[in-house]
């Protein structure tokens, strides 16, 4: 990660730079994700795609717990938070699972997409898993 102010590489648990102390996701100068240089008014890092400042296109880190909790073995959350391949496969597992569950094997599928989205929602949940697909930080 690096500051927004300056482009100073700064660590994730940081709240603000050591070298300019500007704080973590301000400023529009340096893409935090890239060390691009960016424009003043940019929404988006032009090398990289990364959300540059706070906006309403931001999801929220409420709603991916929720989802993967109730809805997540699915993937449902994954697709909201932009994780499409982990979306997929647990899509299909769950498909797979329901299809074939007539066999005995099949039907861990579902269980293993239940247990995964369980984890993944605890995991949003409690901020570990802090970031969505394109690497921007999940809105409380």
């Amino acid at each position: 990660m690096y500051c927004r102010h300056c482009g100073n590489e700064m660590v994730s648990e940081a709240v603000v730079c050591v070298r300019c102390g500007a704080p973590k996701y301000k400023g529009n100068n340096f893409c935090p994700s890239c060390k691009a240089s960016t424009g003043i008014n940019d929404k988006t890092c032009s090398t990289c795609g990364v959300l540059l400042s706070g906006s309403s296109t931001q999801k929220s880190k409420i709603t991916a717990g929720l989802l993967a909790l109730f809805v997540g073995t699915w993937g449902v959350h994954n697709f909201y938070l932009g994780y499409t391949a982990k979306a997929v496969i647990q899509l299909v597992m769950m498909l797979v699972g329901i299809i074939f569950s007539w066999l005995i094997i099949p039907a861990f599928l579902c269980m293993g997409a239940a247990v995964w989205a369980l984890i993944e929602g605890i995991m949003i949940l409690t901020g570990s898993l802090n970031k969505d697909g394109k690497g921007n930080p999940l809105a409380e």
